[in-house]
């Protein structure tokens, strides 16, 4: 890869990493007027995380056996089940207001412990993405492999604690 196009992919990176947190933060502050709460979304991105972690697994099988093709398919739809994901959640949030953990005692300090870990590694895990997903994009296959390492279990970690999340909040939510 040239430098003119490393440079072009860096900066793109760095402003989708910079852009998607602060616009979703954004539009966690939008509420969208005489529109019914998306209730039914909260399932469905739980799903999503659930087989994105599931896709992310087999993904890393596919590669060790040398199925290249697979492992680049499987990696390509764990990204396009991010997207929908983000989408999901942004909707959700701008139809209804936050759900409140109504918990108690250890297990209310282990669901935020959970919750704030998810969050601040979903904002974390974008950059690591786009880089792992550029540099397989160039098939500069080493350094891709290099930091596929970190963000593998980063990116499993956001996708199996989002399921945590739903499952433990789920009890709450206004019927």
């Amino acid at each position: 890869m040239n430098q003119t196009s490393q440079k072009k992919y860096n900066t793109w990176i760095w402003i989708l990493s910079i852009a998607i947190p602060l616009v979703v933060a954004a539009l966690f502050a939008v509420k969208i007027p005489n529109v019914a709460p998306l209730t039914f979304l909260p399932p469905i991105y739980a799903t999503i995380n659930g087989l994105t972690a599931i896709l992310l697994v087999l993904a890393v099988i596919q590669i060790k056996k040398g199925n290249r093709k697979r492992h680049e398919n499987l990696m390509k739809t764990c990204i396009v089940l991010s997207v929908l994901f983000l989408g999901m959640y942004v909707a959700y949030h701008m139809t209804s207001e936050s759900t409140a953990y109504g918990g108690e005692g250890i297990m209310r300090y282990f669901y935020f412990v959970i919750l704030i870990s998810h969050i601040l590694l979903s904002i974390g895990v974008i950059p690591f993405v786009l880089i792992t997903y550029v540099r397989a994009l160039m098939g500069n296959y080493e350094q891709h492999k290099k930091i596929a390492k970190i963000t593998f279990p980063i990116w499993l970690y956001v996708a199996v604690t989002g399921v945590i999340v739903y499952v433990m909040i789920s009890p709450y939510y206004a019927s």
